[in-house]
């Protein structure tokens, strides 16, 4: 204020007052609570509504896990451990069924004694995620990146280490049909002749050159069988390779669908409309009965690769729709904008209309990962032992006939864990490719 307007107004105040505190009632946990838990009588009802049903849960499960035994051997030894030390009419959770079964649960029959081979692995996986998942990683973890796929199986099923140096030639025989189909015939009969050597070369040469190869210079490790496969290793082999094998295959498929090309448009609807037509366990009968009747005379094709493969074919036709629905929901100007740039179909692919359309699309994409991963638990119906299949083969055993509970609570929550990291992980993809609002 002003001498002037002091000494002309009947009351003015000389100075500003010091800031107050906002309300104790508006800041702090009271603040909160009277935000989000109690801002209205409803909301106010609701609130304790849920707390008494929360209370009267928590009541009736805590003492049920906490009055457990870790140290039994049987059903019967657990409920009379379970008496003695609380009561004659207690009754307790018995986790001495995990501590005992733990190692089937997570690895199946895999040898015990080359358990590091597959915690070896999944390191290696997530290692060579890192950096793809997490821009914050060094750029150097890419080279992990490219090993992983080859690395993975080999520490997982061993045998010779030239059948993954022969896969991934495979790559680079691709790589080089390409760049000289190309020249010579154009863009389309080069991308035909780099999916097609590849596949050749797989199916027919890649096996006896890998093995002239062992003959000269024998190196490798204890092969496994993948009947050894099981528990959550079995659901996480397949669950992570068909979640990281669908997300290009279902990109290919929605621009396929796309197309302008007739023939390659015809082929991605049938495709996709035939998956999504079919539920997934007639797929894994396939996988199971079928699958080896397509394959070259003696080709002894493994179960669990066979599976892969379908899961991975299921997933692909999901994710290719959701990727539709983001390319759809593209405004027509960002296609006229990369015709404008001057660039070719796939430059105008990879930096315009991709990442903007998978920006859009990840809720839905990760929705179907996570159900995905959910859905391997369908193997245990073709004879392949997941955690829920192990459970049966526990519960058939006469010391733990009767146990249901304990071991369904722990599948699930490991089975969440994962889940949820999924999910957790989707917020916070689109929280940092939210650039429209900074």
């Amino acid at each position: 204020m002003s001498d002037t307007h002091s000494h002309s107004a009947a009351f003015a105040r000389g100075s500003l007052l010091p800031p107050e505190p906002p309300p104790a009632r508006s800041v702090g946990a009271v603040g909160w609570l009277r935000q989000n838990l109690f801002s209205s009588w409803l909301n106010a009802a609701l609130t304790l509504l849920s707390l008494a049903l929360l209370t009267w849960l928590l009541a009736a499960v805590l003492p049920w896990i906490v009055q457990s035994s870790w140290t039994a051997s049987s059903l019967s030894e657990c409920r009379a451990q379970i008496r003695t030390a609380f009561g004659p009419e207690a009754s307790g959770a018995c986790w001495a069924v995990i501590r005992e079964r733990w190692a089937q649960l997570v690895f199946g029959f895999y040898p015990s004694e080359i358990y590091w081979r597959p915690v070896l692995a999944f390191g290696i996986a997530l290692g060579g995620m890192a950096p793809v998942l997490f821009p914050g990683v060094p750029r150097r973890a890419l080279y992990l990146s490219v090993a992983a796929p080859f690395l993975v199986p080999w520490l997982l099923w061993g045998g010779t280490v030239w059948l993954p140096v022969a896969v991934a030639l495979g790559f680079a025989l691709g790589y080089v049909a390409y760049r000289i189909v190309d020249a010579v015939a154009g863009t389309l009969p080069g991308t035909i002749a780099a999916a097609l050597v590849p596949v050749l070369w797989w199916l027919w040469l890649a096996g006896p050159a890998a093995g002239q190869l062992q003959a000269v210079l024998p190196l490798g490790i204890e092969p496994v069988s993948s009947r050894d496969f099981g528990g959550f290793m079995l659901s996480i082999t397949i669950g992570v390779t068909a979640i990281t094998l669908s997300l290009p295959f279902g990109i290919l498929l929605a621009l396929g669908r796309q197309s302008r090309m007739f023939i390659v448009k015809s082929l991605c609807v049938g495709v996709i409309e035939f998956v999504r037509g079919v539920p997934l366990i007639t797929l894994l009968f396939v996988a199971w009965l079928l699958l080896n009747y397509f394959m070259p005379p003696d080709t002894n094709f493994d179960i669990v690769l066979r599976v892969i493969i379908m899961v991975t074919l299921f997933a692909s036709a999901y994710v290719a729709e959701v990727i539709r629905g983001g390319l759809a929901a593209l405004p027509r100007g960002q296609y006229e904008a990369a015709d404008a740039l001057g660039l070719d179909y796939w430059k105008a692919q990879r930096l315009i209309v991709m990442p903007q359309a998978l920006k859009i699309s990840i809720p839905g994409i990760v929705s179907t990962f996570i159900g995905v991963f959910k859905d391997t638990t369908l193997v245990s119906i073709i004879g392949l032992l997941d955690p829920v299949g192990f459970s049966n083969s526990i519960r058939a055993d006469v010391n733990w006939n009767g146990i249901v509970w304990e071991l369904y609570g722990f599948i699930a929550a490991l089975f969440f864990v994962f889940c949820f990291s999924m999910s957790r992980y989707s917020m916070y993809l689109e929280r940092r490719l939210r650039t429209e609002r900074r």
